[in-house]
């Protein structure tokens, strides 16, 4: 029986620790400093804004971790020693592992600016962060936000839920442009401005100005406005958490290098999630995947790989999904914020200005990319059905009230869609009947 060891009680390594013990009677501690138990990252903001408590984000009974023998242990890691394959605590004392699986996740980005560990400063990523933000944002009448990501857009949402005046400073021209088409991300410039977002496009941060007591009081723009304030979130992206890592034997370059099975440099070490770097990318993916499901994929596949059934991470089409204050986001396949020499595109967007679809297909062929959606749900089985079979544009229009998955009683718009695409590229297309038996097919 070996001892396998797991930094990181994330979506990564949990996931690891469950499939590993589905598969064998092996030894498994999972350590992390920051949680006794695992919980949704993704629900810290509902915790905030008062419509979850922490409780309700453990998936798991606490008793769950016993019962399947699962060891815990709180504590920090401050070295490996591949050498002894013994990790080093904070507290001086050490243990020693078979196998290792690195599974630490990302934290804040900082870019060097004056004044950025002043108090009140934060990112939000861990359990910490959000009890920190609670402290620093008690009483205070203005909040400043830097990054114009997906954290940033929830960290607004967060402060407005109390009341609190944000202003949010995006040093692109649009709000997310790097990865929305222009015509999205000026949807959702419009709708931070609906709700009371004081959104500052193309301006840059150039120091954060702080008190006699070490407190944030204001910022500084690169164009010389100075904006009181008494909190200052930190959102423009994250990196990968392995500063404890350097001094080992194991190879980094922005995050822990990986091969397809998530093996790193050193034979029995591994990583998975936030802090994996693939020394080969997937295709069109980029080499570090920050995103919730791609940290459970890589734990089914390491779990299994661990138990002496080698799988490697083929992690298929790309899909994700976020919500912008009251507008919803899903995007399967490939859609880029501008459009290859070698796809067409197609774009409609309802009149509310709040619901919108964006197709992307080979130009030649007619196969389809990519999709954006906007406002309404559409099914990730159906994308991910018709992606494998190459459906054309033209197929995935007819069939388009297959994907739909509103509740029942939202309007429809596939027939506002498809006579808009007709008109536009001179096609007759035809909507089809919704087919519960194909939908059913999707996930056969």
């Amino acid at each position: 029986m070996q001892h396998v060891v797991i930094i990181g009680n994330g979506i990564a390594g949990i996931t690891t620790a469950r499939h590993l013990r589905k598969l064998s009677d092996d030894r498994i501690t999972v350590i992390s400093a920051e949680t006794d138990h695992f919980f949704s990252r993704t629900a810290l903001m509902y915790i905030y804004m008062g419509h979850m408590k922490y409780e309700h984000t453990k998936p798991y009974e606490d008793w769950f971790w016993e019962k399947n023998r699962i060891e815990l242990k709180r504590a920090y890691v401050s070295a490996v020693d591949t050498a002894k394959n013994e990790l080093q605590f904070q507290d001086g004392s050490s243990l020693n592992y078979d196998k290792l699986v690195l599974a630490t996740g990302s934290k804040p980005n900082k870019f060097g600016w004056p004044g950025q560990d002043s108090k009140g400063v934060q990112g939000l990523y861990s359990y910490q962060d959000l009890e920190l933000m609670e402290a620093n944002t008690k009483d205070i009448k203005r909040a400043v936000i830097v990054g114009g990501g997906l954290i940033g857009i929830e960290m607004a949402e967060m402060l407005l839920s109390r009341n609190i005046p944000v202003t949010f400073l995006v040093r692109e021209k649009s709000f997310w442009s790097n990865v929305l088409p222009k015509e999205e991300s000026e949807m959702i410039n419009r709708h931070a401005l609906e709700h009371h977002v004081d959104l500052r496009l193309g301006t840059e941060l150039d120091e954060i100005v702080a008190d006699e007591q070490g407190r944030v009081k204001a910022v500084k723009t690169k164009s010389g406005e100075t904006i009181t304030c008494q909190f200052v979130g930190l959102t423009a992206g994250v990196s990968p958490n392995v500063g404890f890592i350097k001094n080992s034997e194991i190879e980094l370059n922005r995050g822990v290098l990986v091969d397809e099975f998530l093996r790193t440099n050193i034979e029995n070490v591994y990583a998975a999630g936030d802090c994996a770097e693939f020394r080969e990318p997937n295709g069109e993916r980029k080499p570090i995947e920050q995103v919730w499901y791609t940290g459970r994929m890589m734990g089914e596949v390491l779990g299994r790989t661990l138990a002496g059934k080698q799988t490697a991470y083929k992690p298929g089409n790309w899909f994700n999904s976020a919500k912008f204050f009251d507008i919803e986001y899903q995007t399967y396949g490939w859609v880029w914020s501008e459009k290859k020499d070698d796809e067409s595109d197609f774009y409609w967007e309802h009149e509310s200005g709040k619901i919108c679809l964006r197709l992307r297909w080979k130009s030649d062929s007619g196969k389809l990319t990519g999709v954006n959606n906007f406002g309404f749900r559409l099914r990730h089985h159906a994308f991910d059905k018709w992606f494998k079979e190459e459906r054309s544009v033209e197929y995935v229009l007819e069939h388009l009230r297959d994907a739909n998955f509103n509740p029942e009683f939202y309007k429809q718009h596939e027939q506002e869609i498809i006579n808009q695409f007709n008109s536009e590229n001179g096609t007759q297309l035809k909507l089809k009947k919704k087919s519960w038996q194909r939908i059913l097919d999707f996930v056969s």
